[in-house]
């Protein structure tokens, strides 16, 4: 486990940069190409609710950096189930962990994905570079399709293993922006395609959380048999609005997250 939580994050920044090259492009233009001028919000990570690596399994790596969990969602069309975690450093970056329930799942890919996630060495799950480490196995182009026609969720799992699925820009913190309808018109003047599911922005002010994402890069990935090119990661953008207290929302909202997951789909 990590003991730095800043060397944690430049770690996923840097793997997920790697497949997401649209990303450092992104900070070019809402900031500048350091990553410190532009903010995380949060991260997403993608698993399944087997016990070696369930969504517990991923949150430990953070609960023992100070993390503490603070929501839980339910996605029942994907099939999903999902929790945030937030560090008393409020300057941190939240995390978003999610997990396929497989008992809702076909034959086919339970017994597929269970046989992918044998393959991990027991050790590789509570390693520092777990969050960071991609795939432990080999998938074929077919198999992934097959996966793909169930749960796109399930195959870019399948595909990509264990990394960051998105960034995501803090709105609020940004210094020329002063609303994510002026960051979305940025984007799309730059010539970024933007996730459209739902809207191109999820949510309104009245549920304190408005979200766009651009949609996922296309990039190479290594099948056992071939090179293709899929869907990787993509990047996300968020303005979050005060409660009565002052204090700006730090929570998600599930009915917008079910359409920021549509942002990795198959253009």
């Amino acid at each position: 486990m990590h003991t730095d939580v800043n060397a944690l994050f430049a770690n996923l920044w840097q793997d997920y940069v790697a497949v997401t090259p649209s990303a450092k492009k992104v900070h070019q233009l809402l900031g500048s190409s350091q990553q410190d001028d532009v903010i995380n919000d949060h991260i997403a990570l993608r698993t399944f609710n087997l016990e070696k690596v369930g969504l517990d399994k991923l949150a430990a790596h953070f609960l023992a950096l100070g993390y503490e969990e603070c929501g839980e969602y339910h996605f029942a069309a994907k099939k999903l189930y999902a929790k945030h975690f937030e560090h008393p450093d409020r300057n941190q970056p939240k995390v978003f962990i999610s997990e396929l329930l497989l008992d809702q799942c076909s034959a086919f890919l339970r017994d597929t994905i269970t046989e992918l996630v044998a393959q991990i060495p027991d050790e590789a799950v509570t390693a520092d570079n777990f969050l960071y480490s991609g795939t432990h196995w080999q998938v074929s182009q077919a198999t992934y399709e097959k996966l793909l026609a169930e749960s796109e969720y399930a195959a870019w799992v399948a595909a990509w293993g264990y990394r960051a699925n998105h960034f995501t820009v803090s709105v609020n913190e940004l210094a020329s922006f002063e609303s994510l309808e002026q960051v979305n018109t940025e984007l799309k003047q730059a010539g970024f395609l933007l996730n459209t599911s739902g809207g191109e922005i999820k949510g309104t002010p009245d549920v304190y959380l408005e979200q766009s994402s651009t949609l996922a890069d296309l990039h190479q990935v290594q099948f056992s048999d071939t090179v293709a090119t899929i869907p990787s990661c993509f990047y996300e953008f968020a303005r979050r609005y005060p409660l009565s207290n002052g204090m700006l929302y730090s929570g998600f909202v599930a009915a917008s997250a079910d359409k920021i997951f549509e942002s990795t789909n198959a253009r």
